[in-house]
């Protein structure tokens, strides 16, 4: 995935200039989890950034490339657009890359089983490792031939033989691993047809106010709330019940691995503490995160323990 910009990656130049605002920013995105509609108009250089239930103005700023927009008194919210990819910034936390409908990360990777194969698309190439290919990894320029919301086909041609590379934005798990991505690919060279998954797991957690609705079938105490969210760096962080909580976590062929956690110290009501424990001894113990079939996050610990959470519709303060 192309690095995240923050504010100290914006340098600014004597060529930096400010957006084109006669051309309105505009779009709909999706950064990881978080879906989020930028809307700019002819009267105003402002544009506007909707997000759950919240809405940011942000206002134009010099950048060395790309359109760049800050909200006011508030460099730490910022919008910065480079064509159909952008990366958002609230309150100095970075999200994932920003991506229109159908757009890939890049360089993306693919990859299938049974029999193996894998493939690199970046900077108009096509890295190709055939099944049973004898040659190794082979290089080969690549065309873009669809782009629509649901995903990208590219095409190419290697040894004669026609290369057609599909990629739909669908849920895709592993055929040995069980693990998640992003999206399903379809590899066709020649006459033969290959199938697999691509994409950047961590786009499945990351942008998400995941709020626990179940701790390993015992219901969350009423009116209590913990959340989880997956943030950039492989960082980790959220509401226990009673105090906050950080971490890590780091995922990994066949599962997560999540710890060391720290929180915060403050007292409350015995019924809240106990959950509290509870909650963050099963998080360390976690070894599988999953998207289910009705978009909740399962996480699972080696003994079969399973929290389930939902996204949450508004923006933590």
């Amino acid at each position: 995935m192309l690095s995240v910009v923050t504010a100290a990656g914006l340098a600014v130049s004597a060529c930096s200039s400010l957006p084109n605002t006669s051309q309105p920013v505009s779009g709909s995105y999706a950064c990881g989890q978080l879906d989020i509609a930028v809307s700019g108009n002819e009267d105003s250089d402002l544009i506007s950034v909707d997000y759950l239930d919240r809405r940011v103005l942000l206002k134009p700023e010099e950048s060395a490339s790309g359109a760049l927009y800050v909200a006011p008194g508030d460099d730490q919210t910022r919008f910065w657009s480079k064509g159909e990819k952008a990366t958002l910034t609230i309150r100095g936390q970075t999200y994932p890359e920003c991506l229109q409908p159908g757009d890939l990360e890049m360089p993306f990777e693919a990859r299938g089983n049974e029999p193996f194969w894998h493939a690199t698309l970046e900077g108009g190439e096509l890295l190709l490792t055939r099944p049973f290919e004898e040659q190794g990894t082979r290089r080969v320029s690549v065309e873009l031939k669809t782009a629509n919301r649901h995903g990208r086909e590219y095409v190419a041609t290697l040894d004669d033989l026609p290369i057609r590379l599909t990629v739909a934005r669908q849920l895709c798990e592993d055929s040995m691993s069980g693990a998640q991505y992003p999206a399903q690919v379809r590899l066709v060279v020649g006459s033969d047809e290959f199938t697999g998954c691509g994409g950047d797991r961590q786009r499945l957690l990351r942008g998400a106010v995941w709020v626990v609705e179940d701790l390993a079938g015992t219901g969350i105490i009423d009116r209590s709330r913990i959340t989880i969210e997956f943030l950039e760096d492989n960082r980790m962080a959220g509401q226990a019940s009673c105090n906050r909580y950080t971490g890590s976590y780091q995922l990994r062929g066949e599962g997560v691995a999540i710890g060391p956690l720290a929180s915060t110290r403050m007292a409350c009501a015995p019924a809240l503490m106990n959950q509290e424990d509870r909650f963050l001894t099963l998080l360390g113990q976690v070894t599988s995160v999953r998207i289910g079939q009705h978009g909740e996050l399962l996480l699972s610990t080696a003994d079969g323990g399973t929290m389930r959470a939902f996204q949450s519709d508004h923006d933590s303060p």
